[in-house]
C-alpha cells in the first residue's frame, strides 16, 4: 500500500509543535522533489562523513574515494523510493556491503543512506515487504559487520548488536509513520461515509414527506371532489322530477365542499406551521369514529354503504386509525368514480391483535387489463403505501364473481421502531417500480 497524497483530517486544537509538524508535512507535499534533492544531498555527506571514521590505532582503508563513491551511488536510487521503495533498499545494501567489505568502520554515517531506504521502504509499502527486506538487511549487514577487518578489535556483541540496533530504528519509524497515515486515512473514510449516510438519510426523509404530503392531498381533495361531482350530478339528474331530494342534495354538497376545504385548510396549516402554537387551530385527524359521516356523504351521493363489524372493537393507536379510515375512504371514492353500482360493503373484523378490514362492491366483472398496461392513478398505490408505513399489508383487485375488493390488515398498535424500518425499506424503491407492480389494480382501472 502506498500513500502517495497527504491525508487531510479535520481541524482540531493542536499544540505548537504538532502544528510545526504540519507545516514541514504541507510544504513536503507541495515541493517534494526539493525536499528529495535535501535528502539525498545531506545523506551523501552522512555517507562521505562515515568513509573517514576509524577506530582510534586503526589505519584508513586505501580505497578512500572507491568508498566514497559507492556510498555516492547508493544515494542515487533514494530519488526513486516513492515508486521503487524496494530497488532504494537492495542498491543501498549491496553499496553498504561493498563499502564494508573493502575496510570500512560500520556506523551509523556509514548506514545512513540505507537507513533511509529503510524508512521509507516501511513507510510506503506493506507489512509483509518492510519484514522480508527488513530481515535479509540486517542479516546481511550483521554478517558483514562480523567479517569486516576494520572492527577486528571490537567484541563480537558490539559487532553485531550495532548494526542491528541502527537498523531497527528506520525500520521501527518507518511502520509507525505508515500506521498513522492509515490511521488518518480510516479517519477520513468514516467522515466521509458519515457525512454520505447523513445527505442520503436527509434526502430519504424529505422524500418520505414529500410523499406522505402528496398522499395526504390526494386522500382530501379526490375524495371530496369524487362525492362533490357525483352529488352534483345526482341532484341535476333528480332536479325536475324530485326538488325536495334535489335540495336535501345540494345541501349535502355544500358540507362536503365545506370539509373538503377544512381538511385542506389543516394539511396546508401543517405545511406554514413552524411551532406548536396553532396547533390547538388545526382539526384532529379523522379515525374510524367518523366513518357515519363518510357513509353519509356516500349515500348522499348515490351510494349505499353497509357496515359489518365481527369480533369486539378494540381501541386503535391514532396512525393507526387514521390510516383505517383513509384506506376505506379512498376504497370508497374509488367506487364512488368508477364502479357501476351502486352498493358497498364494508367489513370491519377484529382478531387478536390484527383489525382486517375488506371494502368491496358488486359490479360487473372486470374487464381483464393487460400486464404492461399503465397505471392511471395513485389510489391504490397510496392505500398500499399507508398500509405498509404502520406494519400492514393490503391487496386490491377485481373478484372473480364480479366487482372489486380492497383488503387490508392492520396491527392494532403501531410500532415506531416497526413502521420505521418498514416505511425506510418501501422508500428504497422507486415509485415506477411500484406502479408497475399494480398496474393491474389501479383506481384507474376499477370496474
Amino acid at each position: 500500500m502506498r500513500f502517495r497524497e497527504r491525508v487531510r483530517t479535520f481541524p482540531v486544537p493542536l499544540g505548537p509543535e504538532r502544528r510545526y509538524t504540519d507545516r514541514l508535512e504541507e510544504f513536503a507535499a507541495r515541493h517534494p522533489f526539493l525536499v528529495d534533492v535535501v535528502t539525498v544531498l545531506a545523506l551523501m555527506g552522512c555517507a562521505a562523513l562515515g568513509t573517514s571514521l576509524t577506530l582510534p590505532g586503526a589505519d584508513p582503508p586505501s580505497a578512500a574515494r572507491a568508498g566514497t563513491a559507492l556510498m555516492c551511488v547508493s544515494c542515487l536510487p533514494l530519488f526513486k523510493h516513492r515508486t521503487h521503495p524496494r530497488t532504494a533498499v537492495a542498491v543501498a545494501t549491496v553499496c553498504t556491503v561493498a563499502a564494508v567489505s573493502l575496510g570500512y568502520l560500520v556506523t551509523p554515517m556509514l548506514l545512513a543512506p540505507l537507513m533511509g531506504a529503510l524508512y521509507w521502504l516501511a513507510a510506503l509499502t506493506d507489512g509483509r515487504t518492510t519484514r522480508v527486506y527488513g530481515i535479509v538487511t540486517v542479516v546481511v549487514m550483521m554478517v558483514a559487520a562480523v567479517f569486516s577487518g576494520a572492527m577486528v578489535h571490537l567484541s563480537l556483541p558490539l559487532r553485531t548488536l550495532g548494526p542491528l540496533f541502527w537498523l531497527l530504528l528506520p525500520l521501527v519509524g518507518g511502520t509507525l509513520t505508515r500506521l498513522r497515515y492509515a490511521y488518518l486515512k480510516a479517519v477520513q473514510v468514516r467522515a466521509e461515509h458519515a457525512e454520505r449516510t447523513r445527505e442520503e438519510e436527509a434526502r430519504l426523509r424529505v422524500t418520505e414527506e414529500r410523499v406522505r404530503i402528496a398522499r395526504e392531498l390526494h386522500d382530501v381533495v379526490a375524495h371530496h371532489l369524487a362525492l362533490a361531482n357525483a352529488q352534483a350530478g345526482t341532484a341535476a339528474h333528480l332536479a325536475l322530477s324530485s326538488p325536495q331530494q334535489t335540495k336535501k342534495i345540494l345541501t349535502d354538497l355544500t358540507g362536503t365542499t365545506s370539509s373538503a376545504l377544512r381538511e385542506l385548510k389543516a394539511a396546508l396549516g401543517l405545511l406554514r406551521q413552524n411551532d406548536d402554537a396553532d396547533s390547538a387551530l388545526l382539526e384532529p385527524a379523522p379515525g374510524l369514529a367518523r366513518l357515519s359521516e363518510l357513509i353519509s356523504a356516500c349515500k348522499s351521493a348515490g351510494l349505499d354503504v353497509t357496515v359489518t363489524t365481527e369480533g369486539e372493537p378494540q381501541p386503535l393507536s391514532p396512525g393507526v386509525d387514521l390510516t383505517a379510515f383513509r384506506i376505506v375512504q379512498e376504497a370508497l371514492t374509488n367506487v364512488t368514480k368508477h364502479a357501476a353500482t351502486e352498493v358497498a360493503h364494508i367489513r370491519l373484523a377484529y382478531s387478536g391483535s390484527c383489525l382486517l378490514i375488506t371494502v368491496s362492491n358488486d359490479g360487473p366483472a372486470a374487464t381483464p387489463v393487460p400486464e404492461a398496461a399503465p397505471s392511471r392513478g395513485f389510489g391504490v398505490i397510496g392505500m398500499r403505501e399507508r398500509a405498509q408505513s404502520i406494519g400492514g399489508e393490503l391487496s386490491a383487485g377485481p373478484r372473480p364473481e364480479g366487482g372489486f375488493e380492497v383488503t387490508t390488515a392492520l396491527p392494532l398498535q403501531f410500532s415506531l421502531e416497526r413502521g420505521i424500518a418498514v416505511t425506510a425499506e418501501t422508500m428504497v424503491h422507486t415509485r415506477p417500480a411500484g406502479t408497475a407492480d399494480v398496474a393491474h389494480t389501479a383506481e384507474g382501472t376499477t370496474p
